[in-house]
């Protein structure tokens, strides 16, 4: 079968396509033919060595897919092969067939399409677990989201509306704050051409906002920590800005707020019945039309290199598939 794969560490232009054995099940484990495999902006970390996990070369790129059920493993119950599934693995999905432990596995309504299941476990899981989880937002306070129409940032515009919340899209086109106004965002402010501080500090009437959800990072933290009303929260989900940045913690001192982590990978592994409590509420909402799982753009396989090109150059609103 065909895979792309990482064979050694570098960018999307590194990326081979190659024939690779089928997969065997393992106890615990089945095999999905892959319909569609979504891209994340980890990829392009993880096939550089530069994100916190490093699989052992050669790998596949792709952390989530969607398909139907090949084969079972030993053990495996409560599946059926023929079944349409979504699968978190973590890397591995850029490729024809993909084993998966069958806990990683979420049933896929009928009214929910291939390519919506492709992308909804992990830029929608982060959001859910970060808002709901973490930040625990209540319907009527304010949510500043940076990075709005990524992949991550568009699926928290469409989860805070979808509890509640009044949205602040936060993004640095016109281009990119319609598409996250289109998804539900009440207010929109370009931090290339206005400042975040006193832009969040304006929308809100000088209250600053309730939480910021930060998918960003580099020079944006600290502003959007210093727009935070007293007792807010803070969501630390990522670094596309490329740069870690150096928090001040007087700034939560002086805030009475907090600055949360959100790793949604380890709460998955750790609590897998919270995070499928969460799969499950997230194809419900996208089934009824509360959450659209937005597609960018679809690449076949052969063409991966410049589909995470499109996710490095963050280009992308929405989400980036492959089709094998």
């Amino acid at each position: 079968m065909r895979a792309l794969l990482c064979e050694r560490l570098g960018g999307p232009d590194d990326l081979v396509l190659a024939e690779v054995p089928e997969p065997e099940p393992q106890a615990g484990e089945v095999i999905v033919g892959v319909s569609a495999a979504a891209l994340n902006f980890f990829d392009t970390l993880i096939i550089a060595g530069r994100y916190q996990f490093k699989p052992a070369l050669p790998f596949s790129p792709g952390g989530e897919c969607c398909g139907r059920i090949l084969a079972l493993g030993a053990g495996v119950e409560g599946w059926q092969v023929g079944e349409r599934v979504a699968a978190y693995t973590g890397w591995g999905a850029a490729r024809e067939r993909v084993a998966v432990p069958a806990l990683r596995l979420a049933r896929v309504p009928d009214a929910v399409t291939d390519e919506q299941a492709a992308g909804l476990t992990i830029t929608y899981g982060t959001a859910l677990h970060a808002l709901k989880d973490r930040a625990r937002v209540r319907a009527g306070e304010t949510l500043a989201v940076l990075g709005a129409a990524g992949g991550t940032g568009l699926a928290a515009v469409e989860i805070g509306r979808a509890l509640g919340a009044t949205v602040i899209a936060c993004a640095s086109s016109p281009e990119k704050l319609a598409v996250a106004q289109e998804h539900g965002a009440s207010l929109l402010l370009d931090y290339a051409a206005q400042d975040l501080r006193g832009g969040l500090k304006e929308l809100t009437g000088g209250a600053g906002v309730d939480v910021v959800l930060d998918p960003v990072g580099g020079e944006l933290a600290e502003p959007a920590l210093r727009a935070i009303a007293w007792a807010g929260r803070y969501l630390v989900v990522g670094f596309a800005g490329g740069e870690i940045p150096k928090i001040a913690l007087n700034l939560a001192l002086l805030k009475g707020c907090d600055i949360q982590g959100v790793f949604w990978g380890a709460f998955a592994e750790r609590d897998p019945q919270a995070n499928a409590a969460n799969q499950e509420w997230l194809f419900a909402r996208t089934a009824e039309g509360a959450l659209s799982a937005r597609v960018h753009a679809e690449y076949p396989l052969e063409q991966g290199a410049e589909a995470l090109q499109v996710i490095a150059r963050r280009e992308a609103t929405g989400k980036v598939l492959l089709r094998p």
